[in-house]
C-alpha cells in the first residue's frame, strides 16, 4: 500500500444510518418507545453486519498462497472494521493498519506507479460513492393538464 494510501470501515449503512448505531438505539430504548419500522431496520442491521462480518472472515483467512493474517487477530480486525467503531470519515492510516494486525508494506513498486500513470483519473467530478436517501423522499406531483373550454 502507498504510504500516503488510507483504508476506510466497512460496516453496512442502511440509507443514512449505520446499521450499528440503529442496533444501539434499540438496544437503549425501552421497545415500547421504538417504532416498528426501526425495529424493521435492526433486524436488517443485524442480518448486513453478519453477511460483512462473514465476508471479512473469508477475506482474512484466505490462505492462498499463504496465510497473510495471524488467527489470533482475525476477530479482533473483524470487530474494529464492521461494527461502527470507525466512523466512515476516519482514515485509517498504514501505522494504524499495521497495529490492528493487518500486513501492510508500505510502498509500491515504481512499476506501479508508471502503470498509473497511464490511466489519469479525472480532476474534481462526481463522488466515487452514490448516496441513495432512506426512506426515499416523495417526488412532487406533476401539475394536472388543464383542459381548454370547448368552441362553440
Amino acid at each position: 500500500m502507498d504510504e500516503n494510501a488510507v483504508l476506510g470501515p466497512v460496516d453496512p449503512q442502511l440509507g443514512n444510518f449505520p446499521a450499528a448505531s440503529i442496533l444501539k438505539v434499540v438496544a437503549d430504548k425501552p421497545i415500547g418507545e421504538i417504532d416498528d419500522q426501526t425495529l424493521i431496520m435492526a433486524d436488517l442491521s443485524r442480518k448486513a453486519i453478519k453477511q460483512v462480518q462473514r465476508f471479512v472472515r473469508t477475506l482474512l483467512e484466505d490462505i492462498v498462497p499463504s496465510q497473510k493474517i495471524k488467527p489470533e487477530n482475525v476477530d479482533r480486525i473483524i470487530d474494529k472494521l464492521t461494527t461502527g467503531q470507525i466512523t466512515h470519515d476516519c482514515p485509517i492510516a498504514v501505522e494504524e493498519a499495521t497495529e490492528l494486525g493487518l500486513p501492510i508494506t508500505a510502498g509500491l513498486p515504481q512499476s506501479i506507479y508508471h502503470l498509473m500513470d497511464l490511466y489519469p483519473q479525472p480532476q474534481g467530478g462526481r463522488p466515487s460513492v452514490q448516496y441513495i436517501p432512506m426512506p426515499y423522499e416523495p417526488r412532487p406531483a406533476l401539475p394536472e393538464p388543464q383542459t381548454q373550454p370547448a368552441m362553440r
